[in-house]
């Protein structure tokens, strides 16, 4: 298995998926359902088949991925061939906590309040691995796909503006 098992709670958000991915295999529903209670290991070996196509299919559409802690954003362009970050660093003591979904403004206003500063970084580099594993890896560890890329735009603008 290349990535990991779908949970039951996402195997049965995929459900109509998966009966396509049987459909595929020319296997029935009673097929199914006989296979699962005769031959677990195997209807297994189907379950984790299709966990890496899910995740090989959602992992290759991915562009930006968001990682975030109460005082540090980490913010993904994942491109072919390269992965871009776009970090924001709060430095000194404020009550801000930055995996809350607070807009720009109000974030802004809690750091001048407190009198913390905002430290911004980037990285760049070519993956190590293949991309799609590196990206399994971040998402592993907390990073949730961002359909827009929006916090890593707002800080690529702001760093411009440096």
């Amino acid at each position: 298995m290349k990535y990991r098992r779908l949970h039951l709670n996402e195997l049965q958000e995929l459900e109509q998926d998966f009966v396509k991915y049987l459909a595929t295999n020319t296997i029935p529903g009673s097929d199914w359902e006989k296979m699962k209670k005769e031959k677990p290991e195997q209807a297994e070996a189907h379950i984790e088949v299709f966990s890496d196509l899910i995740f090989e299919r959602t992992l290759q559409a991915v562009e930006y991925l968001e990682l975030k802690t109460p005082k540090d954003i980490r913010t993904f362009y994942c491109e072919k061939d390269k992965i871009s970050m776009l970090g924001l660093l709060v430095e000194g003591e404020t009550p801000l906590d930055l995996t809350r979904n607070e807009s720009p403004e109000q974030m802004m206003q809690i750091v001048k309040r407190s009198g913390a500063k905002l430290k911004m970084y980037r990285a760049e580099r070519t993956y190590r691995e293949e991309r799609e594993m590196e990206l399994f890896k971040l998402l592993e560890q907390g990073a949730l796909i961002s359909k827009d890329g929006g916090m890593y735009k707002l800080l690529a603008g702001m760093k411009k503006q440096e």
